[in-house]
Order: C-alpha cells, then sequence, then structure tokens
C-alpha cells in the first residue's frame, strides 16, 4: 500500500504537469484509456463470470467515478497537489454517510465524531471565511463525494458483475464521456465556469506524450499494488497506510513548484487524515 500511495502521488505529479497546458477533461481520457487497454484484455482472455442484472447501477458507479476523477484532475492544475489528494482522500467520510443512509450500516459515536473532524478540516483547507468556498473547493469536495457515490455502489454491485465488469465501468464511461466532451465543444457556446467539461481536444506536444504515458502506468500500477495490499491483510491497516499518499503528493507538490502549506491548511490536512483513520480503525474492528 506504501507503493501504492508512491505511485498514485507520481500519477498526480505527471498529471499536474500536463494539465498546465491539456484541459482536465482530457487528462481523464488520457488516464482513462490505459485501463480499458488492459482491463479489456483481461476480460479477453478470460470471459466475465456474472449474473448481473443491474445495469442502471453499473453505470450510475462509472459515471460518478468518471466525474470525481475529472474534478480531481482539473483542480490539480490550479491548487496545490497534497490540498487537491487531501480533498480526493474524504472520500472514506462521504463513504460512511452513504452507507448509513443508502445500506443502512450503523454509524457509532466514533464515526460521527471522525465526520465532524473530517469536514472541519475541509472548512481549514479550503478557508471559505469570506462566507464562499470557491470553484477549486467545490470540485475539490465533489472529488471525495462523487468518489464515494462511487465505493458504495460497487457494494452492491459485486454480488450481480465481474470485478473486472464493475471497473470497466469507470474506465469505459471516464474514456468514452470525455471523447465525447470534447468533439462537441467547439460547436457550443459554453460558458467559462464549465471548462472543467468542455474543453476542445489539444494535440499534446513531444514530451507531454511521456507524461501522459507515465501517468497511465503510474496510475494503473497504484490500482493492482492497492488490490493486492488488500488481499494480504486487513483494511483497517491498508486504509491507514494509504492516507501516506497525502504527504507523498505535498512532496512532490513542493518540488513541482507548489507553496509549502500555511498553518491553517496543515491543521485542515492533518484533521482529515485524522478522521480518515479513526473510520478505518472502526470499520477493521467491526
Amino acid at each position: 500500500m506504501l507503493l501504492a500511495s508512491f505511485s498514485f502521488a507520481f500519477m498526480g505529479g505527471f498529471a499536474k504537469v500536463v494539465s498546465q497546458v491539456l484541459p482536465g477533461v482530457e487528462v481523464t481520457f488520457f488516464r482513462n484509456i490505459f485501463g480499458v487497454v488492459l482491463v479489456g484484455y483481461a476480460i479477453y482472455k478470460s470471459p466475465l463470470k456474472q449474473k448481473g442484472g443491474r445495469p442502471f447501477l453499473l453505470l450510475f458507479r462509472g459515471a460518478m467515478g468518471f466525474m470525481a476523477l475529472l474534478a480531481y484532475f482539473y483542480i490539480i492544475a490550479y491548487i496545490p497537489l497534497g490540498e487537491a489528494v487531501t480533498y480526493n482522500k474524504t472520500s472514506p467520510l462521504f463513504v460512511a454517510i452513504f452507507a448509513y443512509l443508502f445500506l443502512g450500516e450503523r454509524l457509532n459515536m466514533w464515526a460521527i465524531f471522525a465526520i465532524i473532524l473530517g469536514f472541519t478540516g475541509i472548512v481549514f483547507i479550503s478557508q471559505p471565511f469570506g462566507g464562499e468556498f470557491n470553484k477549486y473547493d467545490i470540485l475539490g469536495i465533489f472529488s471525495g463525494l462523487g468518489a464515494a457515490l462511487a465505493y458504495t455502489s460497487i457494494r452492491e454491485l459485486r454480488e450481480f458483475y465481474d470485478t473486472r465488469a464493475i471497473v470497466m465501468s469507470f474506465m469505459g464511461v471516464g474514456t468514452v464521456a470525455p471523447l465525447f466532451f470534447m468533439l462537441i465543444t467547439p460547436y457550443l457556446d459554453v460558458p467559462k465556469s464549465l471548462d472543467f467539461i468542455f474543453s476542445p481536444f489539444v494535440m499534446p506536444q513531444g514530451v507531454e506524450w511521456l507524461y501522459l504515458t507515465l501517468m497511465g502506468l503510474s496510475a494503473t500500477l497504484s490500482q493492482i499494488l492497492m488490490t493486492k495490499a488488500y488481499e494480504y491483510t486487513k483494511a483497517g491497516i491498508v486504509g491507514t497506510i494509504s492516507y501516506s499518499n497525502i504527504v507523498f503528493a505535498l512532496i512532490i507538490g513542493i518540488v513541482l513548484g507548489d507553496k509549502f502549506p500555511d498553518s491553517l491548511t496543515l491543521l485542515g490536512i492533518m484533521l482529515v487524515i485524522i478522521s480518515g483513520l479513526i473510520v478505518a480503525f472502526s470499520k477493521d474492528k467491526r
């Protein structure tokens, strides 16, 4: 899991570099096309074994995963990498809420405390002391919320679908949807506020192809390592170590030119990490 977190942070670093010249929706496309090829080949070699029956929920999982990733890749071009990753790592807090609302899972006192602590951390990171969250804060929070909706849906989907089909729903939507949005953008007059979805395709140049390739490979490696980690030991332990991703992202972001976080932002990041650890250990204990 430590290696997976390291690889995921590098993926964010490569994505941050190319996001300076390519739109986030295009970076999302290239991030997913690698997965489509690899998972598609795995399905070709060993056909799916599943009963199916929940196509709309499968599509919902893919759409939420795609939108969360799109929001993440968009904001890393504008805010420090460590902050973007921290927003994304709020997903366990939202999963706890959604599992309570939709799956009937119990929220114990530790989970409630963790949720309050985590959202306090979000306030310190975004610092909306003027009364408003800005566009990047809203999209950052959605990257965690959307991922949580996708993860929550997996709990029901795994009873009906092969794991590879669930992964392909995310990769497939994350490839087709960005391509569609990039193709129709030149024919639309969309406001600047929607540039995170509607952006024209920009042909990568020179070294940008290398960065996109390394981004795709590091993302795939991270997924493989994370899956193996969950196979080998308890989810609480793996979930705890996964928060090292934030530390790696902070370091990589600073190397790439991000400013060192101020004291309130650091406090917010620490609160999000602590809240995530509490959720992970409380689930592992149950």
